[in-house]
């Protein structure tokens, strides 16, 4: 009973289907790359050259195009939104989704920003504030990666929320109360922008300190454990170069008892 399995998988058994699962794991992370979650993300790549030529179609003023523009933009932050509950919810987290959806996010942002100041809709000075603040983010979490990954806040989802509201309604040429609405929608993704960057600051400051914290404890534990270790090999060495020592004495003792004995015997 125990051969008919093996013989049914084909003689051996046991390694085809360990090459198996090695190739049918190889296929799945090769076409990981291509689900779903990294389409979406894509997609948001892809429209970032699009959304700046509809802003910037004949000259950035006609109202028409600006629409288009919206348009594009609003697919852009709904696929941000779509692409990362996807990935978590399904296990379609790949590497190139984690480099690739930030960039896209800060690309479609950055764009959109800039393309309004240039165009005389938006102060510059809110642009600076909202792309060094992400830019400097960004940054300090490559500074604690290292120690430990600093998570997405509420604060920081409202955030992108209320920027996104606030720079759609700039792309869209708005005028009367909903261009005054617009300006005070911006100056709150503002405050919100540099109140959730403080405290991504603090965290980032507390992390690294637990991180190098914990390195210098690992360190002085290692440097114990090898102490340790040393003292015990020069115990060991020392208990037995004592018993070697003793089994010389001890022989040499016997033979002067017996030649004593011996002459005595002779005498």
């Amino acid at each position: 009973m125990t051969g008919a399995p093996a013989s049914a998988a084909g003689g051996s058994g046991a390694t085809p289907a360990h090459r198996g699962g090695k190739l049918g794991a190889a296929a799945v992370n090769q076409a990981g790359l291509w689900n779903i979650a990294n389409i979406l993300t894509m997609l948001r790549l892809l429209l970032v050259p699009g959304f700046v030529m509809l802003l910037l179609h004949d000259g950035g003023y006609d109202p028409v195009w600006r629409a288009f523009a919206w348009a594009a933009f609003a697919v852009a932050m709904i696929t941000d939104v779509f692409d990362g509950h996807l990935a978590r919810a399904y296990n379609l987290v790949t590497d190139f989704g984690k480099i690739a959806d930030p960039i896209a996010d800060k690309a479609i942002m950055g764009a959109a920003l800039i393309c309004l100041s240039w165009l005389g809709d938006l102060p510059w000075w809110i642009t600076g504030v909202i792309l060094f603040r992400e830019l400097g983010i960004t940054l300090m979490r490559f500074w604690v990666i290292r120690h430990s990954v600093i998570p997405a806040s509420r604060g920081g989802k409202i955030k992108t929320l209320a920027q996104g509201i606030a720079v759609g309604m700039y792309v869209l040429a708005l005028t009367g109360p909903l261009a005054t609405l617009r300006f005070w929608v911006m100056m709150a993704a503002v405050v919100l922008t540099v109140v959730t960057g403080l405290d991504y600051v603090r965290q980032a400051v507390v992390l690294r300190r637990r991180g190098l914290a914990a390195e210098r404890a690992a360190a002085m534990e290692a440097v114990a454990v090898a102490a340790d270790g040393e003292d015990g090999a020069g115990r060991y060495a020392t208990d037995e170069m004592s018993g070697a020592a003793e089994g010389v004495v001890e022989p040499l003792g016997k033979r002067v008892a017996g030649s004593r004995g011996a002459a005595e015997a002779e005498r």
